[in-house]
């Protein structure tokens, strides 16, 4: 299959879906009301709640809702074939995916920004809100853990994209400072500082790398590079949102959409093909890349998260977002809009991997003792680790063989051959920044939330404004995911992190239902209740198959957390289809009452 039409045909389903389903949605089903005042007027603090432009907040969203997930998740997903991965994708991202991103931010706006498990307090009870507030904590660690592994994989020994990276924090500090002080809401003029600074930083990466006494500082160990992501994802927490998280993220967004397209106008120069079969043996499993076990049913879900529904989106769309839309018409451009635009970018992964022939593609994502037991020989694989000057055989976790993808790409075209290296460097860099993005907004809101369960304990952490609390819960939550990223591998949190990933994208979708049902929409309420029904069985079963396999392999603690989210989250389920029961009980004795006209 030529990637091309996989490529035109992803566009047009996006553009479609936004123009009819998610317009639809907007203005039929939400009501959504320009005129009303959402909290980022009603309660400015110039910290969390602040009113930002909609081009701006949509590279905020973006670049925090598109991490790891769009890119790595289809890569890995490419060993059961390029079939299943495309067609979850584009259906995917149209009818859950962005449903689900435009549905919960609308709610948490409503709600005066506030997270999901209060919006699941409000809707549901009590009880639901209260195991729901535990279950994304633990579901937040998870998430964030698995992200930064992805993020150390990507920046450890590369000298050109730490150093990258770390510009991109002075930078997006100028910006901030540009666009409050010195020149108040000149995004344009703050826009072309970032840009021109971030060229001349990627200009200049390659000569960072190649002189020894600069790179040294930024040829980072692994544990250098946790303690890094670490330090950055409680800074970005603590700090106003206006100076560093939001101008970062919006930078990156440049850098983001921008390779994006470039990737995307290479393939229609190239015309590549798809060497990965539409359906390969491993649809039934036993396939070797650990980080997606088992089979198509219901590892590709699990496997792809982010490209076509994320959980961790509600936890963004309940968190940083919310507190920033500065008019309720933004909220399909935002929400609906971004889950489309990482929907494009998780195509552009798959494709990236399909291109690769597959025994290079397995030799490069496999262990050296799994590829062993495939019976396959590396075809191009010596002459790609030759031209980007790397060791790329058994580098598990999908990083390389994107950039690999990526590289091959750019440098097939006429006037770019010979500058294969160049390419897989930038695109290591560019998966590293991708994924910080989202480090820093999941770190801040796992601090809302710590502040909202101590606060009911202790008042004064309630208080949005006070410092010490601030500080000390974005310390705490921090060290929690901190650990595991210090600790842990790729191919232990990937899977759970897939799983506790899909399984509060249900819960979330099962609390838009809920809030659309008591809204009077009940006629209407089929569009997050499909999804989010739909997913029940995905996750379940796949928390059920993570675990038998952690047990066998004594991850004890993994075990504590995979059986925990099950348990808490089928409570919040329970909880969930009572109120759905109630609420269409006292809407049919409503109807029953109601005089006939006439």
């Amino acid at each position: 299959m030529n990637a091309l039409t996989l490529v035109v045909t992803a566009l047009c389903v996006f553009a479609l879906g936004y123009r009819f389903y998610g317009l639809f949605i907007a203005k039929r089903v939400l009501e959504i009301d320009e005129n009303r005042m959402p909290p980022s007027h009603t309660l400015e603090d110039g910290h969390d709640y602040y009113p930002a432009n909609k081009y701006v907040l949509f590279g905020h969203h973006f670049a925090a809702i598109a991490a790891a997930g769009p890119l790595i998740g289809p890569v890995l997903a490419a060993q059961f074939g390029y079939l299943p991965g495309a067609l979850w994708i584009i259906i995917g991202s149209v009818l859950a995916g962005a449903v689900h991103d435009m549905v919960i931010l609308f709610a948490s706006v409503r709600h005066q920004g506030k997270s999901i498990s209060l919006i699941a307090e409000s809707e549901i009870g009590k009880s639901a809100g209260l195991v729901a507030a535990i279950a994304v904590i633990f579901i937040l660690i998870l998430t964030l853990a698995g992200l930064s592994l992805a993020e150390v994989n990507a920046m450890m020994k590369s000298p050109w994209s730490a150093y990258t990276v770390i510009c991109t924090l002075p930078i997006a500090i100028l910006m901030g400072v540009w666009i409050r002080m010195i020149r108040p809401g000149d995004v344009a003029g703050a826009s072309i500082i970032g840009v021109v600074l971030l060229a001349l930083v990627i200009i200049t990466g390659p000569y960072v790398a190649a002189n020894p006494a600069l790179s040294k500082f930024f040829n980072l160990s692994k544990d250098q590079c946790a303690l890094f992501i670490a330090l950055y994802g409680f800074t970005a927490s603590v700090l106003p949102v206006w100076l560093l998280l939001l101008p970062r993220d919006y930078l990156s967004t440049y850098l983001k959409l921008g390779t994006i397209t470039a990737l995307a106008v290479g393939i229609v120069l190239v015309h590549p093909y798809l060497r990965m079969e539409a359906l390969t043996k491993f649809v039934h499993g036993g396939g070797p890349l650990v980080a997606a076990p088992g089979s198509v049913f219901p590892f590709l879900f699990i496997t792809i998260a982010c490209g076509a529904l994320s959980g961790f989106h509600a936890i963004i769309g309940t968190g940083t977002t919310p507190k920033m839309i500065n008019n309720e018409k933004d909220i399909l451009f935002v929400g609906y809009g971004a889950m489309l635009t990482e929907g494009f970018v998780a195509i552009m992964a798959l494709i990236a991997a399909c291109v690769l022939v597959p025994s290079d593609y397995f030799a490069i994502n496999a262990s050296a003792a799994a590829y062993k037991t495939l019976a396959m020989t590396p075809v191009d694989l010596p002459n790609l680790a030759r031209m980007v000057q790397e060791h790329i055989q058994a580098r598990p976790g999908g990083a390389v063989s994107l950039a690999v993808g990526m590289a091959f790409i750019f440098s097939s075209i006429s006037f770019l051959k010979g500058l294969m290296a160049y390419w897989y460097h930038f695109a290591i860099m560019f998966e590293a920044v991708f994924i910080l993005t989202a480090v820093d907004a999941g770190t801040r809101v796992g601090r809302y939330m710590l502040q909202e369960m101590i606060g009911k304990m202790i008042p004064k952490f309630s208080e949005k404004g006070w410092i010490p609390g601030i500080v000390v819960t974005g310390a705490l939550f921090t060290f929690t995911w901190g650990y595991l990223v210090y600790t842990g591998n790729i191919a232990m949190i990937w899977p759970l992190f897939g799983m506790s990933n899909q399984l509060l994208a249900a819960c979330a979708l099962i609390v838009g239902t809920t809030m659309i049902m008591a809204m009077g929409k009940m006629k209407y309420s089929w569009i997050t209740a499909v999804p989010g029904i739909f997913m029940l069985p995905v996750t379940m079963s796949a928390g059920y198959y993570l675990l038998k396999v952690n047990l066998r392999q004594a991850n004890y603690l993994l075990v504590c957390f995979a059986a925990s989210l099950m348990a808490l989250m089928s409570i919040v389920f329970v909880l969930a289809f009572r109120k759905w029961y109630l609420i269409g009980r006292d809407s049919r004795a409503a109807d029953q009452v109601m005089p006939t006209p006439g």
